[in-house]
């Protein structure tokens, strides 16, 4: 018997913008708002998403009107993340950052807010992480079935009442949900997490505080290396 998985989930309405950080022939940066989905799915009540706007203009500002028919998300952040995405523009240009992507020579920084207080100022999380088919969407840790997982982490600032840490996530590997299930995983989930959480860790913010603020590559037409940055909004 094929056991089918259904996704019920409807994205509430999303009013943030997204922001244009750079653009060239090739690339956009881009600065996407928490709540806004990565791409439009299947659902019609989930077709606002980053590559829908994009595509059809839906942007503020300068370029507002501007349409990027060929965008191609190259990669995705999770729904409730904000942050710095590339967007490629032509074809050799998804080929070439992709391949870096694969490569891991792609370089990603995460700032978070984690319930608790992690009990090293630095270190890594490496827990396998494996696809929870009876309970999709969740993903889970699991020794036997899971791929390799790595993240590294800074603590940057100990908060109080309650007790709470800022920390900085530098992924080595790019799993879904990777942050938020190490985060929970480690005892310290992400604030605001509607998947991964304690009693009260989601209650405890309007939004998940996980917002991505650094993306170095190389360019895929001049080859220089491409520092984009998204300051924290929390």
């Amino acid at each position: 018997m094929i056991s089918s998985v259904v996704d019920d989930f409807v994205a509430p309405p999303c009013y943030g913008e997204i922001r244009v950080l750079y653009q060239d022939a090739d690339i956009l940066l881009i600065d996407k708002p928490s709540g806004l989905l990565s791409l439009s799915g299947k659902n019609q009540l989930n077709k606002n998403s980053v590559h829908s706007r994009l595509e059809q203009g839906q942007l503020h500002g300068d370029l507002s009107g501007q349409a990027f028919s060929s965008a191609i998300l190259i990669h995705r952040l999770d729904f409730g993340t904000s942050g710095i995405m590339v967007v490629a523009l032509n074809k050799r240009a998804t080929s070439l950052i992709s391949k870096q992507f694969q490569a891991r020579t792609v370089s990603k920084s995460y700032i978070a807010i984690l319930e608790g207080q992690l009990s090293e100022d630095q270190g890594i999380i490496d827990f396998p992480i494996a696809k929870d088919k009876p309970n999709f969407p969740l993903q889970k840790i699991c020794y036997e079935t899971g791929k390799l997982s790595r993240s590294e982490y800074r603590v940057i600032e100990r908060l109080q009442d309650p007790a709470r840490c800022r920390v900085q996530f530098s992924p080595q590997t790019g799993r879904t949900h990777q942050l938020r299930i190490h985060s929970f995983k480690a005892g310290h989930p992400i604030l605001g997490c509607d998947l991964y959480k304690s009693e009260c860790s989601e209650q405890m913010a309007e939004r998940l505080l996980l917002h991505a603020t650094e993306l170095q590559f190389d360019h895929p037409g001049t080859g220089e290396r491409i520092y984009g940055q998204s300051p924290c909004p929390f």
